[in-house]
């Protein structure tokens, strides 16, 4: 019986004897963060950025504002949908211009796609390119 019991103790103390345990954010997702305003015919501007494997959308986006000078970004937070995006670099949405943020994103494949969630609720994979889209509705 001891002799059992010494066993497992060394099984457990020895690195490769346990489990590789993953936590869910130890792996980074890289992602591209696109800005783009056709209505006002201005160059589209390209940032890279990265989200923690299963992050949201919003931690990329707070992640690449906190480390590059030439990306800011607003948003609100509405009582039942969760954060709603209003501006990026400065421009907003308006409800008398009719524009608004359009969040699309091209996926590693080439489709693009217009996600049924938010900046709050998307969850990045890797190489997606985020387009963070300057339209009118």
């Amino acid at each position: 019986m001891k002799l059992v019991l010494l066993s497992a103790a060394l099984l457990l103390l020895l690195p490769a004897a346990r489990p590789e345990r993953h936590q869910r954010g130890s792996v980074s997702v890289p992602i591209a963060v696109v800005v783009q305003n056709l209505l006002h015919n201005k160059p589209s501007l390209t940032f890279t950025t990265s989200t923690a494997d299963g992050g949201i959308l919003l931690g990329g986006l707070r992640r690449l504002m906190k480390s590059n000078a030439g990306f800011t970004f607003g948003y609100s937070e509405h009582p039942d949908y969760g954060p709603f995006l209003e501006s990026v670099n400065g421009l907003a949405g308006s409800d008398r211009d009719r524009t608004y943020w359009e969040l699309l994103v091209r996926t590693a494949d080439g489709r693009l796609l217009r996600p049924d969630v938010g900046i709050g609720c998307y969850v990045p994979k890797p190489k997606d390119q985020i387009i963070l889209n300057f339209t009118r509705w």
